[in-house]
């Protein structure tokens, strides 16, 4: 899978992960049994730029951690995936990286990659606004993310 990265946040520090992103969307590849040939778009965006995103798109205006835009909405697409080419876009809030990784003791490492995860599978299908859609993403969080940048990793 290939890694299209876009940095607006004006922050250099967001280019050094796009080696992690690309062994997580290999390893979600593999997990998944995702054709290799898809690409991803990761941008990276300050909370007011993903505020309007969130506003104009979700009708939610408030800044988020992570949105996603997959390409293919329906349940029926994500079966054709192998013949597509770009899956979607992932808009990553470099702020919330920040505050969320103090937060919950993360290195800024695992969260930035646990953010690339969590968009990564909301583009391949998965959500987790029921209670058996939840337990099934955040599983296969875990199966993709921990072996790569485990919890207690402080880089």
């Amino acid at each position: 899978m290939d890694i299209n990265m876009m940095n607006q946040s004006h922050e250099k520090r967001w280019n050094r992960y796009k080696k992690d992103f690309q062994i997580i969307a290999d390893r979600c590849a593999k997990v998944l049994s995702l054709s290799s040939k898809l690409s991803v778009s990761v941008i990276f965006v300050d909370a007011k730029a993903i505020q309007e995103i969130n506003r104009d798109y979700r009708n939610i205006d408030r800044p988020t951690d992570v949105i996603s835009f997959a390409l293919k909405d329906s349940e029926d697409a994500y079966e054709m995936l192998e013949g597509e080419e770009e899956l979607g876009d992932i808009f990553i809030n470099v702020e919330a990286v920040v505050d969320q990784a103090h937060a919950y003791g993360h290195s800024l490492r695992r969260e930035v990659c646990f953010l690339f995860v969590h968009g990564l599978l909301h583009l391949c299908g998965y959500d987790h606004m029921e209670e058996r859609e939840e337990k099934e993403m955040f599983a296969l969080q875990d199966v993709i993310l921990n072996e790569i940048v485990p919890k207690k990793n402080h880089s």
